[in-house]
């Protein structure tokens, strides 16, 4: 018992260090993959996270609503690099809502569901997740690294659209004539229609009893009061160079903490040079 109280605290601590690590490196990354690959590692965390609360059935729910939203988020990424003249560079994109209105309304629906905003795929997962984690006495630090790592979720996916969608022209190529073809059009709208309507059909499937949940008022609203704040501060960012003024802790983030390096880069390098 004591050692799986132990794997669990474990557990723990390195689902919630793995989140954080991901969303402060998705804020300084401008590869268009490497941000939503980013974000999956960030839910998986999550995921993770639920699980070592003791929480495997929503850790299932929320794989289930993670893959639809985040399948349409990479089908839209993959038009976008195609559309943009094969770019993945997010900072010669801009404007490109004028191009692909279509595939701008559904990668901000996945942007949305990802952030968890009310009646969307995400929200009824990851609400669930976080509403039960305050219940569960694991202390104010591990309540605050969960909803800072929730803010950080909004404060890339806002950064990824207002420069993808809303900011100035980068001066990269763009061809419109991609949504007129259905073969990459048509998977986009039926994934985005199940972004809308799969969170409450797999809710009730997955739990046909309600769940009960006793909260004090100001953990009930910390959530959705997280992402509207870090939905303004990142509104009132854009436009301001912050990885150039930060460019110690950008490079750091983008080596992503030296872990590549520390995991298997180093050793890789040592053995190619000997060889």
């Amino acid at each position: 018992f004591m050692l799986g109280e132990t794997c669990s605290a474990l557990l723990l601590f390195i689902s919630i260090m793995t989140m954080f690590m991901s969303g402060v490196v998705a804020i300084f990354e401008y590869d268009l993959k490497k941000i939503i690959a980013l974000s999956t590692l960030s839910q998986l965390g999550m995921m993770m996270f639920s699980i070592s609360l003791g929480l495997y059935e929503l850790a299932f729910f929320h794989l289930l609503t993670h893959a639809l939203f985040k399948a349409l988020l990479f089908l839209c990424a993959g038009i976008l690099i195609h559309g943009a003249g094969n770019t993945q560079d997010i900072r010669s994109f801009g404007g490109l809502s004028l191009n692909f209105p279509l595939v701008t309304v559904c990668m901000n629906l996945a942007n949305l569901s990802l952030c968890g905003v009310p009646f969307l795929a995400g929200f009824y997962s990851k609400d669930l997740i976080v509403e039960l984690a305050c219940q569960y006495s694991w202390g104010i630090f591990v309540l605050l690294m969960m909803f800072i790592c929730l803010s950080l979720t909004v404060l890339y996916s806002v950064r990824l659209t207002y420069l993808s969608f809303v900011g100035p022209y980068g001066g990269g190529t763009s061809i419109s004539v991609c949504e007129s073809d259905y073969s990459l059009v048509g998977p986009v709208v039926i994934l985005s229609f199940t972004s809308l309507v799969s969170g409450p059909i797999l809710s009730w499937l997955n739990f046909p009893a309600p769940v009960l949940i006793f909260l004090p008022v100001f953990l009930k609203w910390g959530a959705l009061f997280f992402v509207g704040v870090s939905l303004l501060v990142m509104l009132s960012l854009q436009g301001l160079s912050y990885s150039y003024k930060w460019g110690a802790v950008s490079k750091f983030s983008g080596l992503m903490w030296f872990l590549p390096w520390l995991t298997g880069q180093g050793f890789s390098m040592k053995t190619l040079k000997n060889a």
